[in-house]
């Protein structure tokens, strides 16, 4: 500890050698597994397409000699726009194979706007030399919008002159390639993903190749069981953010894994694909949002076969993007023990597109809910005073180096002395035992002052009223900047409230019901907690759909409380009036 109360934290653990190019551990597994599948996905007829290493490999040196054929590089970077799909896999591999500046963009920027605002800021802020999409049809209003001459490759219904991906496939290989592979560094720029913009604009976030495979090694050694092929993945996680694209896919062809390309997403529907391919796919590791394991449990709780099957080969489930309930989290214990007798490690941690994502992990079987863990081997942790709390940064080798063609925000992202400034709060669990692990404290720029010019700290209060509801409120949005007191703005999960929302209204029993264990939640916090900025007075249930196009939901399905804060005005004033309305729960 210095002077000024500044704590730096480190593993005891070394880090061990890791390889300066990406591809370095997929050669391994080439040549040490040829025939073992690394990629897999359902075709139109709904068998499971597989590629082996051997065929990976091969195919990346075609579509690496085809990138560098159209003059592709760290300075005309190309772009993919649509979703998980093993041609993304395989050109995403390529372009770092090769040298080439590879950037996956969230499909929500293509899909689910009607400006395009977002994905033209990304386009031109990349100026790349080739964008690649699934289905030209499906994404041609999105390409109309876009003033660019850059190359398209599409999979699918050709638009705009594209090239057939096939195609791409069939470039003869000459020696450029490994020319160009040799040229690779440890800080040649990898990948450039997008922050999910829920701050304004998105900004790029470079990763270097040494940076990816930096963490790569760093989350093996903290789980050292997905060595040598231990990882079997069924994965939705969108390859547009750092948990899918950086983490599990990373992680898999790392440890001479296989990744099974799930289709599904956390939501009723999704998750009927999901469940359909867990009755085929036993995981050896289970990753999700919170929102999805959410999603899951419900269908495991009353099909005791698909949890045979889930659990048959599980050494770890791992949630990321938001904290778990604890609700959840003893749903899914309860399951695991009734099914196999015993526990399944339920793991989670710390991270950030930054960190490529890994900083810190928490690996212990009675971790309670928002400890992160500890640091990473190789990470140093800085911990900073911030209140009774501390704003937590890092160093390491898997940290960027900056943002992409933005030298205002990368120099106002570090330190003086080099440390990435993360912006979250964290504390001890124990302050006595560093080694019990950090605890999430909220975000400095999320919390607010009540009029009375104390602190409410969103994320921690947010996150008792949650617990305290016992699995009935799936989330909250915490109001009361210049206020005299904190609000909530309540979203139920389904399977604990209600179907369908007018059901509410006509079930009158029912509503009543889910009221009362509102306010019998808001009352529980009262009594543990004593000071205005510590307890919630008044909450409402949110009778509206969150809306994806204005920024409410990210992509990893949690919710944005600035964008719903700054869209739902009228909500936040009801919450808030002198005048007690019909829907407003106060204690």
């Amino acid at each position: 500890m210095r002077a000024d109360g500044t704590i730096l934290l480190r593993s005891k653990i070394a880090l061990e050698d890791f390889p300066q190019k990406v591809t370095e551990r997929l050669r391994y597994w080439y040549e040490q597994t040829p025939d073992s599948v690394l990629l897999a996905q359902r075709n139109k007829s709904g068998d499971w397409l597989k590629f082996t290493y051997a065929e990976v490999w091969h195919k990346i040196q075609n579509i690496g000699q085809f990138l560098l054929n159209n003059k592709n590089g760290e300075a005309k970077p190309i772009v993919v726009l649509s979703g998980n799909s093993w041609q993304h896999g395989l050109l995403a591999l390529a372009a770092q194979h090769v040298g080439v500046v590879f950037s996956a963009i969230s499909p929500a920027y293509s899909l689910k706007s009607t400006d395009f605002r977002k994905l033209k800021h990304c386009i031109e802020l990349l100026d790349p030399g080739l964008i690649f999409v699934q289905d030209g049809q499906q994404y041609a209003s999105a390409l109309n919008s876009l003033e660019t001459s850059a190359t398209l490759v599409v999979v699918e219904n050709p638009v705009q002159n594209a090239l057939l991906f096939q195609d791409v496939l069939e470039t003869p290989v000459t020696k450029a390639v490994l020319q160009a592979h040799q040229k690779i560094k440890g800080n040649s720029i990898a990948k450039i993903l997008f922050t999910s913009g829920s701050t304004g604009m998105p900004k790029g976030v470079m990763n270097t190749q040494a940076n990816l495979t930096s963490n790569l090694q760093q989350i093996t050694q903290t789980y050292p069981f997905m060595k040598n092929g231990g990882l079997t993945l069924i994965d939705w996680l969108p390859w547009s953010h750092t948990f899918g694209g950086n983490h599990n896919f990373g992680l898999a062809f790392y440890n001479g894994g296989t990744l099974y390309i799930d289709e599904g997403n956390p939501t009723p529907e999704g998750t009927l694909v999901t469940i359909k391919n867990l009755r085929e796919i036993p995981p050896t590791v289970y990753f999700n949002v919170p929102k999805g394991f959410e999603e899951l449990v419900g269908v495991l709780q009353k099909d005791n076969n698909l949890c045979e099957t889930f659990f048959s080969q599980l050494k770890m489930l791992f949630f990321g993007g938001a904290s778990l309930s604890q609700h959840v989290r003893d749903c899914l214990d309860a399951l695991a023990l009734r099914t196999t007798g015993k526990r399944v490690l339920i793991s989670s941690g710390y991270g950030m597109t930054e960190a490529c994502p890994s900083t810190m992990f928490n690996t212990s079987y009675e971790q309670r809910a928002g400890n992160l863990g500890v640091p990473v081997p190789g990470m140093t942790t800085k911990l900073v005073p911030f209140g009774d709390a501390f704003e937590v940064r890092f160093k390491g080798p898997n940290l960027t180096p900056g943002y992409w063609n933005d030298d205002w925000q990368t120099s106002n992202a570090f330190d003086e002395e080099g440390f990435f400034k993360s912006g979250d709060a964290l504390k001890f669990e124990d302050v006595d035992n560093p080694s019990a692990g950090l605890i999430y404290d909220g975000r400095i720029t999320e919390n607010f002052k009540l009029n009375s010019g104390t602190w409410v700290n969103v994320g921690l209060l947010r996150a008792q009223l949650i617990a305290e509801s016992n699995g009935l409120i799936r989330d909250a949005v915490l109001t009361g900047h210049d206020k005299d007191f904190v609000g909530a703005l309540l979203f139920l999960n389904p399977d604990h409230s209600f179907d369908h929302l007018k059901k509410v209204v006509v079930e009158h029993d029912r509503k009543q019901k889910i009221e009362e264990s509102i306010l019998g939640a808001l009352r529980n916090l009262a009594k543990k907690n004593t000071g205005a900025t510590t307890v919630v007075r008044r909450a409402m249930i949110a009778r509206f759909e969150l809306s994806i196009k204005n920024g409410e939901v990210t992509d990893k399905g949690s919710i944005n409380q600035r964008a719903v804060l700054l869209n739902r005005k009228e909500w936040i004033s009801l919450l808030h009036d002198s005048n007690l309305g019909e829907d407003v729960l106060e204690i």
